[in-house]
């Protein structure tokens, strides 16, 4: 593999990242376990497919390249049988290959890749939540290929658990995906479909195309401006809650919820809207019952959930980098009505269908590939802190495959998606459906939602709450 250089949302990732704030996401999945010693043979195969899976080799290098170091300009004659336009061409690619590459990073194969040195085998654990907890606290080591894997024996031997930690510059959801996929037990896949090899760009642009790509620059011009003036608006006349926002702690703390994707379809086919706006009106009404339990209050609440689209097909070969972006809503946390809330959800997501993935509030990720690579590196750490102002949760899907995935023969009955923390935000919520499950997990900061596994048990009651109105 060679090196590739990262996707501009992908060097935001990179750049927000704090010690306080990793900005890896991570999947917890538990296994039936078929015997005792299950765990250490898991950990043993997990290091010996690593070996074999080209996308774990690659770290994230810096590339500086001051400006006095660019190349000299080359004087633009022809040479002999080149025309005008293409010796214009040389100093004009030179001078861009040195500013591009100016405060930007770039993956690469690490010569000195060691499986070892990503994989865990830990001691036994009575909570695997816990154990996650405090791992997801833990940076990715950045001088070596952003991941990690940690082996959960349970007590007993009768159950496994895996936590895969990816960083988001790394692989999005989709490819951490595709990367954990190649450690488990091999099944017949279908083919990923290659893509198109783009046509050789010039340095210059084909003079009939000008008032075309001076359209795109316009449209490009309008729609920041949209999503711009989408985000103003969207601070405004609102009420958060204090939980949903912190200083930060550094810690962490996870939990999960299963709900039956069954039960998902009932309240759908009754009360209209989709799975996905089921899902959404169930962390609003759980997110009620949690603040009113711990004294908070939920009257007249309206969190802004962030919502990632993701912008590229899943079959795609090979996907390499973050593409997304997003629709922002308020979560009807202050309706006490479980129908009405689904109702609101249902409405506001069917108002960003409407407007696109690539207007709005939500689409602030697509503002990245706008920005210069040396605008990332010194603009990070402040975009970091300006998240609490943008949005109050993030609320993602994560795509799995409808088969049953296995890890040394023994087979994958849970898997909660983890998602990382944004500076300011105490949750994050991701959801996944596995096998007719439908599996949310939560990241919270550990001083402030000490309680988010009673939060996820909410979760849980909001569903049976929804299925007993839908049945009277």
């Amino acid at each position: 593999m060679t090196a590739d250089p990262l996707a501009p949302l992908d060097l935001a990732f990179w750049n927000l990242e704090s010690a306080g704030h990793p900005m890896h996401l991570a999947a917890l999945g538990v296994f039936a376990a078929r015997s005792p010693s299950a765990a250490a043979h898991a950990a043993d195969l997990l290091a010996a497919r690593a070996a074999a899976v080209p996308g774990l080799r690659m770290r994230i290098r810096d590339v500086w390249q001051p400006l006095a170091a660019r190349p000299p300009l080359r004087r633009p004659w022809p040479g002999p049988g080149e025309s005008l336009v293409s010796a214009l061409r040389r100093p004009l690619a030179s001078a861009l290959r040195g500013s591009l590459a100016f405060g930007g990073a770039e993956r690469e194969p690490d010569p000195g890749f060691d499986p070892l040195d990503h994989i865990r085998l830990h001691p036994p654990a009575t909570d695997f939540h816990a154990a996650a907890g405090r791992l997801m606290e833990r940076p990715l080591e950045r001088s070596r290929p952003p991941w990690e894997a940690h082996v959960l024996p349970g007590q007993g031997g009768a159950s496994f658990a895996v936590l895969f930690k990816f960083h988001h510059a790394l692989a999005d959801g989709l490819r951490a995906l595709t990367l954990a996929a190649a450690l488990m037990d091999p099944t017949d896949l279908p083919a990923p479909r290659p893509r198109p090899a783009e046509p050789p760009r010039g340095m210059l642009p084909d003079v009939r195309k000008v008032p075309e790509l001076v359209r795109e620059a316009l449209s490009d011009a309008g729609r920041a401006l949209d999503i711009g003036a989408a985000v103003a608006r969207s601070t405004l006349d609102m009420r958060s809650s204090p939980a949903l926002g912190c200083a930060p702690s550094g810690t962490r703390r996870t939990a999960g919820a299963v709900i039956d994707l069954d039960d998902v379809h009932r309240i759908r086919k009754s009360a209209g809207g989709t799975v996905n706006d089921v899902l959404i009106a169930v962390v609003a009404g759980a997110l009620r019952r949690w603040l009113d339990e711990r004294g908070d209050g939920s009257e007249g609440v309206a969190p802004r959930a962030l919502v990632p689209v993701s912008r590229r097909r899943p079959r795609t070969a090979h996907p390499q980098g973050n593409r997304l972006s997003g629709y922002l809503l308020r979560l009807p946390v202050g309706e006490r009505d479980p129908l009405a809330r689904l109702a609101l959800v249902r409405t506001a997501m069917d108002r960003n269908k409407d407007a696109g993935p690539h207007r709005g509030a939500g689409a602030v990720a697509l503002l990245a590939d706008h920005v210069p690579p040396l605008g990332h590196r010194l603009g990070g750490p402040l975009l970091g802190q300006a998240a609490r102002l943008w949005f109050d949760v993030l609320v993602t899907s994560v795509p799995l495959p409808g088969f049953g995935l296995r890890l040394g023969g023994d087979p994958l009955g849970a898997v909660f998606p983890l998602a990382p923390l944004a500076p300011g935000h105490s949750l994050a919520v991701a959801v996944s459906t596995y096998r007719g499950r439908v599996h949310y997990g939560l990241v919270a900061d550990g001083a402030a939602v000490p309680d988010v596994d009673r939060l996820a048990r909410a979760m849980s009651e909001e569903v049976q709450t929804l299925l007993t109105v839908c049945d009277t």
